[in-house]
């Protein structure tokens, strides 16, 4: 099949065209489809844990299956590539990612359920993995960071619209024709991909630092902060969010349709979030990180406080999307600041560091939802959130991102 753009391994000089935009774009919708397969049991784990027959936090640590697999393959993906062309790789990925949906959707129990997640967390670890890597070899020099933040918002924009979206088509249709849409929207994804990448061998630039001809450490005094700060965060985030609506159901008492709503106001609150961060990022990138620490941390501790009132909880669920949907993409810049020259593997690095801490934070909170319920749970995130604030205020952080 036969590209848009012509084979390349360097990114144009000069401007970004509009085929070479739309490239961009359809990495978006891979990183937006594969965050949304992760997370979308979140949306639907009520009926999902009761049409497999099983409990909601067993259904819940199929995310951390997920998280596990990403986790390992994103970090390692780039050192077994070789020269493959990376457009041909992130279509098979593709495929993988439509398998394990489909194998979801049909599951008929926990074992069905886990070989099927993990199957998806291949797929996932690839095309996340990639895709801000690739993003940068699609554009001219000075749009990088512009490349970079969309890329990384499909990550976003799945977590705080993918989710809720899916969700009304789970309560509309069922669970399992949920997974089924998914299935195939990333097959066709997978022959998206072919027509419109280029052909992209590996990135010369990203095996040598600038000037030397030596590879500089990766884990670098910025990056290791970054990543701490991540691992916080992002822990905290997915032991509240992957039992968001068993939450909302005992709290405020919200219906299922009440709920999708609510996931609804977190996804436009969390897209604005998501551009918001990404535009601030570029300048800030450290600074943009712990404001963003901050909304967080707030927004858990007003659920845990005054979750009852209805009022109290759709405030707090829309300071939570403007929070977290700006952090994907402004970790990534912090990342990419820390670490220019070797653009492909800390952003390997960094997905896996993000998606491990998504396996982590969904393994605690089913531990705690189990042992000591909701309110609990939610405590325990608020102090993991605040803990991230010290540790990016101390340690040494990036310069500046990128810029457009």
């Amino acid at each position: 099949m036969s590209s848009l753009l012509p084979s390349t391994d360097t990114a144009p000089e000069e401007r970004t065209t509009l085929p070479q935009w739309v490239a961009v774009g359809v990495l978006t919708l891979s990183t937006f489809l594969v965050v949304t397969s992760e997370m979308l049991p979140v949306g639907v784990l009520t009926p999902m844990a009761d049409g497999l027959g099983i409990s909601s936090g067993a259904t819940g640590i199929s995310l951390t299956i997920t998280g596990l697999v990403s986790a390992v393959t994103a970090p390692v993906l780039p050192r077994l590539l070789g020269d493959l062309d990376r457009r041909v790789v992130l279509a098979v990925a593709m495929v993988v990612l439509a398998v394990g949906n489909g194998l979801t959707a049909i599951a008929d129990g926990f074992g069905t359920l886990m070989v099927s997640r993990v199957i998806l967390g291949v797929g996932m670890g690839v095309v996340w993995g990639m895709a801000s890597a690739v993003a940068t070899r699609l554009v001219a020099p000075r749009n990088i960071a512009l490349a970079v933040s969309f890329a990384v918002s499909g990550v976003a924009s799945a977590s705080v619209l993918g989710v809720p979206l899916g969700t009304l088509v789970g309560n509309a249709y069922g669970w399992r024709a949920a997974f089924g849409a998914l299935t195939v929207i990333a097959l066709t994804l997978a022959a998206v991909l072919l027509f419109a990448l280029p052909k992209l061998r590996s990135p010369a630039a990203d095996d040598t630092a600038s000037g030397t001809g030596q590879r500089r450490p990766l884990l670098r005094p910025a990056v290791v902060t970054g990543l701490v700060v991540v691992v916080l965060l992002v822990t905290a985030h997915f032991a509240a969010y992957t039992y968001v609506r068993p939450a909302l159901e005992e709290l405020p008492r919200m219906s299922a349709n009440a709920i999708a709503l609510l996931l609804l106001l977190y996804g436009v609150f969390g897209l604005v979030g998501n551009f918001a961060a990404g535009a601030a990022a570029g300048r800030k990138p450290r600074r943009t990180v712990l404001l963003l620490a901050t909304g967080v941390t707030a927004a858990l501790a007003i659920l845990a406080l005054f979750g009852g009132s209805a009022l109290a909880a759709g405030i707090a669920i829309a300071l939570w999307g403007v929070a977290y949907g700006g952090l994907s993409v402004g970790a990534q810049l912090w990342m990419t600041a820390a670490a220019p020259d070797r653009i492909e593997h800390i952003t390997g690095l960094y997905v896996g560091v993000f998606t491990g801490s998504i396996a982590l934070g969904a393994f605690v909170g089913g531990l705690v939802v189990e042992g000591a319920g909701i309110v609990p749970l939610l405590w325990v995130t608020v102090a993991l959130a605040l803990a991230s604030l010290p540790v990016g205020l101390v340690g040494p952080g990036p310069q500046r991102s990128p810029r457009t």
